[in-house]
């Protein structure tokens, strides 16, 4: 079999889906995403399958160029029949909040009132429309980065005047209702290969928008875990995990989403407004690095399963 392609970018997020591909001896090769290069004119393919791990946020660890490349360079794979793991499609959505809800809408799923801009100034004409607080969201962020809230009108008028509302590096941005999650989480549902997978409950620390699970290091009773069994080797303090048994509406939710925009793995995120009790979708993620200590946290090792799922889809290019 020719080589699975990993194309990422963070050098320690994707330690154990290169274990498991190294304890299965599957043959495989690790494209660093920011040290890139492909040739125009079509070749024979040299790798049965390649899964795309690029991430949004590349750009907060002085990776910027991998943003749009990433793009062009799925592209060129699939116009040369090289099956993609989380290709063309899904990864425009990736790198855009604003197509997220635009899905959303298209699909008739609820998610927190929003207006899509392109200049701060236009954040106030927008604001008029929402109810306070609200978020201005950069149109690509990651991990919570380029949120910042807005309790008043005043507050978001002095943020224009003062230049500092986030716009994304794509120079858009979302301005949002906030919404306060119920119980002091959010929810976040894995999917692979359209199917549920699992889902887990996220609790941020408050003040702050960082919701990446992938770093929680901490159980729900508070017991901090072991530095292996995180997904990155600096855990970040302070969120907390716990498995979660979302409702069929939510399920379904989710996984109509990743059907519709062939999103062969990562999570869609949700929480319940507190003020009215109705949940909101407001994060689709094509990057999922898993929770930490899966074994523990939500009863099996999810790298097991999506090891299964590039295999198999390894082979069938194959075939």
């Amino acid at each position: 079999m020719k080589p699975i392609a990993i194309f990422y970018e963070h050098p320690d997020w994707f330690k154990p889906l290169f274990a498991e591909l190294d304890r299965r001896q599957l043959p495989y090769v690790k494209i660093p995403a920011d040290q890139h290069g492909f040739a125009l004119a079509s070749s024979e393919a040299p790798y049965s399958l390649v899964f795309n791990r690029a991430s949004p946020s590349a750009y907060l660890r002085g990776r910027g160029n991998i943003t749009f490349y990433t793009q062009d360079w799925l592209g060129q794979l699939e116009s040369q029949g090289i099956p993609v793991v989380n290709g063309t499609k899904v990864y425009g959505y990736e790198i855009s909040k604003i197509r997220q809800l635009q899905l959303l809408e298209q699909l008739k799923i609820r998610y927190p009132k929003s207006w899509a801009i392109n200049h701060p100034s236009a954040a106030l004409e927008a604001a008029k429309d929402l109810r306070f607080p609200i978020v201005v969201k950069a149109n690509i962020g990651g991990s919570g980065a380029g949120i910042v809230r807005y309790d008043s009108f005043a507050d978001l008028e002095s943020a224009v005047n003062e230049g500092t509302v986030p716009m994304g590096i794509d120079g858009a941005a979302l301005v949002q209702e906030y919404a306060k999650p119920e119980g002091g989480h959010i929810v976040r549902i894995e999917v692979l290969n359209g199917e549920y997978l699992y889902a887990i409950r996220v609790y941020p620390p408050q003040g702050t928008f960082d919701l990446c699970p992938a770093d929680a290091c901490q159980t729900s009773d508070g017991r901090e875990l072991v530095r292996a069994a995180c997904a990155i080797d600096a855990p970040k303090r302070g969120l907390r995990v716990e498995r979660a048994d979302p409702p069929r509406e939510m399920i379904d939710a989710a996984v109509k989403i990743a059907r519709t925009i062939d999103l062969d793995v990562g999570g869609i995120e949700y929480l319940v407004d507190e003020r009215d009790g109705q949940a909101y979708i407001y994060d689709i993620n094509a990057l999922s690095n898993f929770v930490a200590d899966a074994v523990n946290v939500i009863g099996f090792d999810p790298f097991a399963k999506l090891v299964d799922y590039l295999e198999f889809r390894a082979r069938r290019s194959e075939s």
